[in-house]
């Protein structure tokens, strides 16, 4: 399998292929640290790419397998992280030069389940300053791109994780959402993004913009990617005092089930696309009628 190859399949599939020893989790990560080496410079989707941590991480996953160690459902598959949430060692900004050189002495509970569960880290993404944002144009470090066009907005606040999983960088990426800066991203880079009800994510060590309202949450480019990553990261937290104390959903065999049609969706009408640019408009009136 080529690197291209690597490169486009999704997370659940890389995972399979770790898991059976058809490619190890370091040829899975060297693939796509060198796509990110190719082409981030037009992108502008990450701050700080981490080489070796990554490649450390990855032969960890690999030499796990070879012990016959059990796996987790993503073990040895890439990931960005937005560079609001803490990961020990690894320099973390929020965008803003405030905080340029701090590298955390602490790993943020996501970024502890992340390695858990021998998910590859493999660097810290773009964002507009501390999150206030919704274009990622307003990072100190300079504007993340729209891999679809380099002359558009990937969206914000988190635009660096979203063009991340669009740029095939990492078929995956953790996000924070406040007001929109997981979902606005996703829709306009194409992807999937998801706010996890508050509670359901731990907090601790992420960099707070509204603490009654932020939620770390799953990127991907398929929903089943998104619940897979969400069921990693997601549980109760006693170091987050707004952490629920309950079961984490099942949200990955909801999604493998795939069945919608006991949901009932409803359509703002005056959020309809009334106004839109013409291609926006048809896109959505399709989406309802694919609903119906």
């Amino acid at each position: 399998m080529t690197v291209a190859d690597l490169t486009r399949l999704g997370a659940a599939d890389l995972a399979a292929l770790v898991a059976a020893g058809e490619a190890s989790a370091v040829e899975v990560t060297q693939a796509h640290l060198d796509r990110v080496d190719a082409v981030d410079e037009s992108v502008h989707a990450f701050l700080y790419v981490d080489h070796d941590g990554a490649l450390a991480a990855a032969g960890d996953v690999d030499a796990r397998r070879s012990r016959g160690e059990p796996l987790g459902p993503l073990a040895g598959v890439p990931l960005a992280l937005k560079d609001v949430l803490t990961q020990r060692g690894v320099p973390t900004t929020c965008g803003s030069r405030i905080l340029d050189g701090w590298r955390p002495p602490y790993d943020a509970t996501v970024v502890s389940r992340l390695r858990a569960g021998g998910v590859v880290i493999v660097g810290k993404t773009n964002m507009d300053e501390f999150a206030m944002g919704s274009s990622t144009e307003h990072s100190a470090f300079g504007p993340t791109r729209n891999p679809w066009d380099l002359e558009r907005a990937p969206g914000g606040s988190g635009g660096g994780s979203a063009a991340a999983v669009a740029a095939h960088f990492a078929p995956l990426a953790v996000g924070t959402d406040t007001g929109g800066s997981i979902r606005q991203p996703a829709a306009l880079t194409g992807t999937v993004g998801v706010k996890p009800t508050y509670g359901g994510v731990s907090r601790y060590g992420l960099v707070a913009c509204a603490s009654s309202l932020d939620q770390a949450g799953p990127c991907a480019r398929s929903v089943l990617d998104a619940a897979l990553l969400h069921e990693v990261i997601a549980g109760h937290d006693p170091m987050d005092a707004t952490s629920i104390d309950a079961p984490v959903p099942p949200v990955v065999a909801a999604a493998r089930a795939g069945d919608v049609r006991d949901l009932r969706v409803g359509v703002v009408r005056e959020l309809s696309g009334e106004g839109y640019h013409p291609g926006v408009e048809q896109r959505f009136q399709e989406a309802v009628e694919l609903l119906e």
